[in-house]
């Protein structure tokens, strides 16, 4: 199954969310993001389907191994794009949000030369 952005976005907020909380629940996920909570149930049932992501008995959500790659994934670009916009001098809340949509469509190359110059930079 090919994710969507959208599909990126929920993995990558369950990560941040799992690393604050020990058990996540769709409402969790509705609040983090600001979606509805139909939104969210059509989102995560299609996330299921997939193999991203399952649930206890007591609808605590959990990443897959594969769920997990991706949402890392996700938030390793995110955290590198929004250092290097901040780096070159964006604020830090703007970095966060032009992140969050670069994150889904930079190339492996360009994310890599961005790292490689935020680690040059840090260096000096």
């Amino acid at each position: 199954m090919h994710l969507q952005e959208s599909g990126e976005m929920y993995l990558e907020s369950i990560l941040v969310l799992s690393r604050t909380n020990t058990h996540i629940r769709a409402i969790d996920i509705c609040e983090y993001m600001g979606y509805s909570k139909p939104s969210v149930s059509r989102a995560l049932g299609l996330l299921k389907e997939g193999g991203y992501v399952i649930s206890d008995k007591n609808g605590y959500l959990s990443l897959t191994e594969a769920g997990r790659e991706v949402a890392e994934k996700i938030y390793d670009r995110h955290t590198e794009i929004s250092a290097f916009l901040e780096l070159i001098g964006v604020s830090a809340e703007i970095a966060a949000e032009d992140a969050c949509k670069i994150e889904h469509v930079i190339s492996d190359e360009s994310l890599e030369a961005i790292k490689h110059h935020v680690k040059q930079y840090k260096k000096q």
